[in-house]
């Protein structure tokens, strides 16, 4: 099949959070099981689109898209995936919207472009157009989460009979039901559309505005999350389904709505072959391990003493990820003995209270407010456990990345987490982590106690870690169950 991948991000050219990671690995696990893959991604400034080799198109490289009553002109950049060079990658660029900063995020504000909508519905827009002249012909499109909903739209409303697009299936991966894309039904003429769309009972109205992740649902042909628990979750738990658990019920009832568990980039994300942390190691040959506690606390600035459990976490600094908990425990954590090394940034309380913490403990806690690849690695290979306290995950990849490393997950029961962690249970010698149920402060702090305890035991501990290290999150399963539902979607749009 000829499959054409969009997302707003995508490893290694654009990386803010787990989506990059998916998509970038996704796509060269599919063209291994012979498919034609091409990606589409806006051209940030953050893109080093020379050192990657990407090269300007000439016509039709620049492209006039109808936006409402306007054009605007892209440019598309071709390029491909390192590594994998059957796999072509297209950036669309547009200096208005992408050239800029930071991502999502001004750097400055640390709040989201207020034209959110706008920007990626052009870039939504661009990718048809693109496919279009480029003639690219896909059997289907691949769009992740809010960013690139608007595509499924256009498709289906404006290139029906487009030629090589029109009859295309559409799969819509929500990776995060968090991020609606809401935006008040007035801008919809700027959009394309008319604001007489958003009544109650259409696909364009939620909650009395517009939601670019519903429209995204409502015009695929099949929606998939990146759990089966998250699946279950935004289906049938108002907590989890934001009001959009009744239209995802009658897609899971109808057989449009799967989860599909991500799965982990082992040429990447594996200590035995790791080219960014200072040593390499396996479950056969523990001893680089050590090596990278030592180089994690001397690049932390904490003291050198190997005995103390290591606590990691590599995170977006929010409430999603449980750092209302921590905030409650952190100071009953430290008392533990252990040791805190978070990496990360989001909402500016949060910053706030990790550098005064890291202030009040010094030689307990390192806080580094920032994104780096390379420390994230680090991280997870020095560190003794992970700590991933989520109100709600709807895959998590760190807890994965964690088995593989040696570093023991503490993890909430929800979405992926609960589908890839197994309580440790000391009578049965069974389990890869600590998992905790409620939501509660108190909760996750019994689950930190359990996880040190079991640290002064080496020879529980060597289990524990030996039993991680030998599961495999490889993408083959997962990578084998997309190509499924491709053939599925392709199959019933031309059906239709």
């Amino acid at each position: 099949m000829r499959i054409l991948m969009a997302s707003a991000e995508v490893a290694p050219f654009a990386r803010v959070g787990g989506l990059s990671d998916v998509v970038g690995a996704l796509s060269k696990a599919a063209s291994e099981l012979g498919h034609e893959v091409s990606v589409f991604l806006p051209k940030y400034r953050t893109v080093d689109a020379e050192s990657y080799g990407f090269g300007r198109l000439g016509v039709p490289g620049a492209l006039a898209v109808p936006m409402g009553e306007r054009d605007e002109t892209v440019e598309i950049w071709r390029g491909h995936m390192p590594g994998c060079d059957d796999v072509t990658v297209y950036l669309v660029g547009h200096d208005g919207y992408f050239d800029r900063e930071g991502i999502y995020v001004d750097p400055e504000t640390r709040e989201g472009y207020p034209d959110e909508v706008e920007r990626y519905a052009l870039f939504s827009r661009a990718i048809l157009e693109a496919a279009v002249a480029l003639e690219l012909s896909p059997d289907v499109l691949h769009l992740n989460d809010h960013h690139t909903a608007m595509a499924a739209v256009y498709l289906r409303k404006f290139y029906a009979d487009a030629p090589g697009i029109g009859s295309a299936g559409v799969i819509f991966s929500i990776h995060n039901l968090g991020y609606l894309g809401q935006f008040e039904s007035g801008l919809l003429p700027s959009l394309g559309f008319t604001e007489d769309l958003c009544v109650p009972g259409s696909p364009f109205e939620y909650n009395g505005m517009v939601s670019t992740l519903k429209l995204g649902m409502e015009f695929a042909d099949y929606v998939n999350t990146v759990s089966e628990r998250y699946a279950e979750e935004i289906s049938s738990l108002p907590e989890f389904g934001l009001g959009l658990e009744g239209v995802l019920a009658e897609k899971r009832d109808n057989g449009r709505l799967l989860g599909i568990l991500n799965g982990v980039d082992y040429s990447v994300w594996d200590p035995s072959v790791d080219t960014l942390i200072p040593a390499r190691y396996s479950a056969e040959d523990m001893d680089g391990k050590d090596v990278c506690k030592t180089e994690l606390l001397e690049r932390s600035g904490l003291p050198c003493d190997t005995d103390v459990p290591i606590i990691g976490m590599v995170s977006r600094l929010a409430d999603q990820k449980g750092f209302d908990l921590l905030r409650e425990k952190a100071d009953a954590i430290v008392m533990t003995g252990a040791a805190l090394v978070i990496l990360g940034t989001g909402q500016e309380e949060y910053h706030e209270f990790l550098s005064g913490l890291a202030d009040q403990h010094p030689e307990r806690v390192a806080a580094h407010l920032t994104f780096n690849d390379e420390l994230a690695h680090l991280i997870e290979a020095g560190s003794d456990m992970f700590l991933m306290p989520s109100r709600y995950e709807p895959c998590g990849l760190n807890q994965m990345y964690s088995l593989r490393y040696g570093t023991v997950p503490i993890v909430r029961a929800t979405g992926g987490l609960a589908d890839t962690v197994l309580d440790f249970d000391p009578l049965t010698g069974t389990g890869t982590g600590f998992v905790f149920e409620e939501y509660e402060a108190s909760a996750m702090l019994k689950a930190v106690e359990r996880a040190v305890a079991a640290y002064g035991d080496g020879e529980v501990w060597k289990g524990l870690v030996k039993r991680g290290m030998v599961l495999d999150y490889s993408w083959g399963a997962s990578a084998g169950k997309y190509v499924e539902l491709y053939g599925r979607a392709r199959a019933v749009s031309v059906r239709s």
